[in-house]
């Protein structure tokens, strides 16, 4: 199994509470006003596209969805925000990608590299650990919901690269221009997702156990709670039985 796609299980679990306290919420709307300044139309426009089926899973209102879209394509005033790509190290030696959406880039790095440091991290230069992923579409799907055989059939006709067995879910791993028309054809097949993003998946792991283990995955949290971080992504691997102690 790999790290990443057990932290995007994990994410996934937290998804009912993070909705509660409105940080998808938050997440989204700023996905979607970044992306909507390659264009407002989401036929044209694949990454709007993603994220706005992200916005609508949550039930996010018809009304922010346009308010997001309008802001990014200019017919709304809103306050710049820029992407910013963080870059480091947890416990144990294990990468850490940190996918961070800001209006105020200087005090994000600030905190950024707090969470870091308080969590027996290092944050990282610019290219030192991002060469230690790929960008690609990454969709779970649960195995109660469809067989290997089957689900490997559906998605490599619909172009996808890879299909790996990660526990309870199937991961499909496809090039990012893949991403819509592999989504497309589970959905048209009735098969629910867990999570569908591109995303950076790691191209090697990093074993951790004990307390490098644990701070991982404290540190990984507390990133991921900043209002500021899009996504968290890192090549840690942890045992099914200590991680399953740790909940």
């Amino acid at each position: 199994m790999s790290g990443h796609s057990k932290w995007a299980t994990i994410k996934h679990k937290k998804a009912a509470l993070d909705a509660k306290r409105g940080k998808t919420f938050t997440r989204l709307i700023k996905e979607i006003t970044i992306a909507a300044r390659s264009g407002g139309d989401p036929d044209g426009n694949p990454r709007l596209r993603t994220a706005i089926a992200a916005a609508k899973a949550v039930s996010m209102p018809a009304d922010n969805i346009k308010r997001a879209v309008m802001r990014g394509t200019g017919e709304l005033e809103g306050a710049q925000i820029d992407e910013v790509m963080f870059e480091g190290y947890g416990p144990g030696g294990a990468a850490v990608l940190v996918m961070v959406a800001t209006d105020n880039r200087n005090r994000t790095v600030s905190e950024i590299r707090h969470l870091f440091s308080k969590n027996g991290g290092n944050l990282g230069e610019q290219g030192s650990v991002a060469w230690m992923f790929d960008r690609k579409s990454q969709i779970l799907v649960s195995k109660e919901k469809i067989g290997e055989d089957d689900l490997m059939a559906l998605v490599l006709e619909a172009g996808a690269e890879d299909l790996r067995d990660e526990g309870e879910n199937w991961e499909v791993l496809s090039a990012p221009e893949a991403h819509d028309a592999v989504v497309q054809a589970l959905e048209k097949a009735g098969i629910e997702t867990e999570s569908a993003e591109v995303a950076m998946v790691p191209q090697n792991l990093v074993k951790l156990e004990g307390k490098n283990a644990q701070g991982m995955l404290r540190m990984s949290d507390a990133l991921e709670d900043h209002d500021d971080v899009q996504n968290v992504y890192s090549n840690f691997d942890i045992d099914e039985n200590e991680l399953a102690s740790m909940n």
